[in-house]
């Protein structure tokens, strides 16, 4: 076996030769479909200039690949493959494309005129490791073949359940024990960093600030907008905040300018926050009630089962509004 490449061009130049030993149409689907010489190209786009269907592009494809997993028995891309097995144990046996990819990237020490399309076809043509098919909701990934599908499966559909019944975010530790415990009857013991890889596949959950877990569409772990961002500062402050300091800490946590004026509008229009005391806002989730302390006064006699003193009005009050 000859030694590890020693950098991009020589892996470039050294993946072109391999190629060069396939059919001609095998070698212009596999650096089409990687963008070795341009854009990566989607089968269809493919087989509309060979007047083939999408399918077929897809077998010429892998017949390419599994030659390639022939030939590179003899060369620096073995251990490449190699690399990637080691990488994979370690991740418990599965890990997204990408981040494989990019470990490896990581480990070969090449600049970034490497065509990680390329690293992605070796692991690819390795015999002992598969490749996940394209499915709705899935990042690709790869595995070994020991890995059942119907456990990556069930892990997901549990951690997705739990999340759903507590209707926020999770330790991923607490989340994780969770999974483990009501799938430990169908598959016994579950390893923690296979499941902490599985759950990477998923595009409906969201891993965030290096130990929470949460589904994609709360919003909670990624805020886009200005509101999620406001919602977001608050659960982490967990206290009430004046929409100057609010601002300041959008500013802080995100790394930019946002106007005092533009955050106090989004307060004022969005039922998520309550306003409590003079620009003082909280979370309606929280408990706490909008309108004037008089309004909060009536709902507290309201609800209350007979006469109350005044000590007692006042502590209910002060629970839900800053006076």
């Amino acid at each position: 076996m000859t030694t590890i490449f020693k950098d991009a061009k020589e892996i470039n130049s050294s993946f072109a030769n391999i190629l060069s030993s396939l059919s001609s149409k095998e070698s212009v689907i596999i650096s089409r479909r990687i963008g070795l010489n341009g854009e990566k190209e989607t089968l269809q786009d493919i087989g509309n200039d060979f007047n083939i269907t999408r399918e077929r592009v897809r077998q010429i494809e892998e017949a390419g690949i599994r030659k390639i997993g022939r030939i590179i028995r003899t060369t620096g891309f073995a251990k490449i493959q190699e690399m990637g097995e080691a990488i994979l144990r370690l991740n418990g046996g599965l890990m997204t494309k990408d981040r494989l990819v990019s470990a490896i990237a990581d480990e070969l020490k090449v600049d970034q005129t490497v065509n990680l399309g390329i690293i992605e076809v070796i692991l690819q043509a390795n015999f002992n490791i598969n490749k996940s098919k394209p499915q709705l909701g899935t990042k690709t990934y790869f595995y070994f073949p020991e890995i059942s599908k119907k456990l990556i499966n069930e892990c997901h559909k549990e951690a997705v359940k739990i999340l759903k019944k507590k209707g926020d975010i999770m330790e991923r530790n607490s989340l994780y024990e969770m999974v483990k415990i009501n799938l430990f009857a169908n598959f016994g013991k579950i390893d923690v960093v296979l499941l902490d890889s599985i759950l990477d596949v998923y595009t409906d959950l969201i891993k965030g600030e290096e130990t929470f877990i949460g589904l994609s569409k709360w919003k909670i772990l990624n805020p886009g907008t200005l509101k999620e961002k406001a919602i977001y500062v608050m659960k982490k402050e967990k206290r009430p905040l004046h929409f100057v300091e609010l601002s300041n800490l959008v500013s802080n946590y995100f790394n930019e300018a946002v106007k005092v004026a533009t955050i106090h509008n989004e307060l004022i229009r969005n039922n998520e926050f309550v306003l409590i005391g003079r620009g003082i806002y909280v979370l309606a989730e929280w408990g706490f009630k909008p309108g004037t302390v008089l309004d909060v006064i009536t709902d507290v006699l309201g609800k209350a089962k007979g006469p109350m003193v005044t000590e007692e009005i006042i502590a209910k009050v002060l629970k839900i509004r800053q006076v």
